[in-house]
């Protein structure tokens, strides 16, 4: 009997990876990574600015290498004909200026070159002041639009994101009929969309960056934009007013895109959803277990039954919406906006000798200065975890603030920095990087924090994700700090699973995308356990964490 087989494609920071997966099992057949050769370039983007810009035809390139190179690595004859479903995950709030037919303006040749015309990808920090606009025009409406994102709106969200846009490019405004999410265009790429006005949004997106909610019947009303800024007179009428859950179906595959991936037309395409949110389902997430999917940054989810929540609002956090995770549950998103890159800023600092001064060594080629490079790079992190972990507990040791690109969560403030304290002359590389893992961990345990504060339960911890698979060291600290166990995927990839079984799910190869996860999913492969003897040392520093943090944000540095 044939197989049903289904892609899950994971659309990431410097990356885009698909996994073709059977859907009976989960099993992963092939996979494949295309990394974006303009980023990778450092095209379009300003660090020194906060900007973070992607063109649209690095995803694009991306997704039809990555799909036809699943499909050739599978060595299964007549595998095009047994793929019934693809989903799609991306980063976000990353969203796309686009003309009336849909297309991202930056794919027209007079915008191939322009920033503004490209996607912002979600850790752009360039509408930091159109942000606190936002949350201070809410403040005089009877309604409170911001009540389902935390209460204060973010710098990386799709509102703050295009009004700056507007502001900034005369010729981005004049063009633009619309804007579209990372992953709500996908899918309206995939399956031949050509009227903007058809794009189907998916809650997730919607919900928790755009402000929509079923209470308010959609986006708020033309008013509350228009006031904000007349540049956004009319604009919600040219977006949308009705989204979906995940486990829906977009359509089908366009004649042109079943080409060019080799795959049938037949094969349904489902609607998209943020990364995190599927990487919850492909770790198979549980109500009231904080999923974290850790990388460069961290995104927590948790789920509960909509009866167990009833009326509860968790102030701070980036929002709460229906459906948004698993369909039927109110699902519930926080993070922190520095994890991993808090880490490799640290390894960068670090590098600074090497990158600058080996070239300057003229007695080593050039391939043994890279291999010296490229080892240093590699050695850095897991050696200094070594030695970090070896280091006796002391209540007088260096302390950090993780806050290097600005807070996410709990209290959106995009404006905040990270700080390092109680340095002396004997604080060496792997004392600092103890402080700066110990930070991020604080971070996190503030968002469990809050949730428990605001009445929501958390029983447990998911890790998911490269940081979680690869540092026992940040981990156990991790489950330490917390002081909760947390159990760690076997998964190396569960964005991208999470996406397969949604494509499953939309496919109607399952009734609920909880019966693909549990037929689907990988399970765990180990779990951190709190040291006893560790954790009333931490409760100890957290405490000197958070009167850290109220000094860094009421100096205002």
């Amino acid at each position: 009997m044939d197989k049903s087989y289904v892609i899950g494609v994971d659309y990431g920071s410097d990356s885009v990876r698909s996994v073709l997966v059977d859907a009976a099992n989960g099993q992963e057949v092939s996979s494949s990574v295309f990394y974006y050769p303009r980023w990778k370039r450092g095209e379009f983007c300003d660090v020194a600015a906060n900007q973070f810009r992607q063109h649209p035809l690095d995803y694009i390139e991306g997704l039809e290498a990555t799909i036809k190179d699943c499909l050739a690595l599978s060595g299964i004859i007549g595998i095009a004909q047994q793929v019934k479903a693809i989903s799609v995950d991306t980063t976000g709030s990353t969203p796309v200026a686009i003309n009336e037919q849909g297309v991202p303006l930056a794919l027209l040749d007079e915008f191939s070159e322009n920033p503004n015309a490209m996607f912002v990808l979600w850790k752009d920090h360039t509408a930091v002041a159109e942000a606190l606009q936002i949350n201070d025009h809410a403040k005089k409406y009877e309604t409170d639009y911001l009540k389902y994102v935390g209460g204060i709106y973010s710098s990386e969200w799709f509102w703050a994101k295009l009004l700056h846009v507007l502001r900034a490019d005369s010729q981005v405004r004049q063009a633009a009929y619309s804007w579209v999410e990372h992953c709500d265009y996908i899918p309206f790429l995939l399956t031949g969309g050509n009227d903007a006005a058809q794009i189907k949004r998916g809650v997730c997106s919607a919900g928790h960056k755009s402000l929509w909610a079923e209470e308010f019947g959609g986006l708020p009303p033309n008013d509350f934009f228009k006031q904000l800024d007349p540049l956004l007179d009319g604009l919600t009428s040219r977006l949308f007013s009705q989204t979906y859950t995940a486990d829906k179906a977009v359509g089908t595959l366009s004649a042109e895109w079943a080409e060019r991936l080799t795959l049938p037309t037949s094969v349904i395409v489902g609607i998209g959803a943020f990364d995190c949110h599927m990487g919850a389902v492909g770790g198979q997430i549980e109500p009231y277990y904080l999923s974290k999917v850790m990388g460069t940054s961290t995104c927590d989810m948790l789920v509960a039954p909509k009866n167990e929540v009833e009326d509860k609002l968790v102030h701070g956090i980036c929002g709460q919406v229906d459906g948004s995770i698993i369909p039927g549950m109110i699902g519930m998103e926080a993070g922190q906006s520095a994890f991993g890159d808090a880490y490799a800023w640290f390894k960068q600092l670090l590098m600074w000798p090497l990158t600058n001064l080996l070239g300057e060594l003229n007695d080593l080629t050039l391939e043994q200065r890279q291999k010296i490079n490229q080892a240093m790079e590699d050695k850095i992190i897991p050696t200094l975890s070594k030695q970090a972990e070896a280091l006796p507990l002391s209540s007088s040791g260096e302390r950090a603030i993780d806050w290097f690109n600005g807070r996410r969560t709990p209290d959106a403030d995009q404006t905040l920095k990270g700080a390092l304290f109680g340095l002396d002359l004997g604080s060496d590389a792997p004392h600092v990087f103890r402080s700066i893992v110990e930070s991020t961990c604080f971070g996190a345990k503030s968002i469990v924090d809050r949730f428990i504060d605001e009445g929501i339960a958390v029983k447990g911890l998911i890790g998911l994700g490269g940081v979680a698979k690869k540092s026992p060291y940040i981990m156990q600290m991790m489950a330490d700090v917390m002081n909760m166990p947390i159990r760690i995927h076997k998964s190396e990839q569960t964005c991208a699973i999470g996406a397969a079984m949604f494509a499953a799910t939309a496919a109607g190869l399952y009734n609920k995308v909880e019966d693909a996860m549990q037929a689907m999913g990988q399970g765990f492969e180990c779990t951190y356990e709190p040291n006893p003897k560790r954790v009333g040392f931490y409760r100890e520093r957290y405490e000197h964490y958070k009167q850290a943090g109220t000094f860094i944000e009421s100096a205002n540095v």
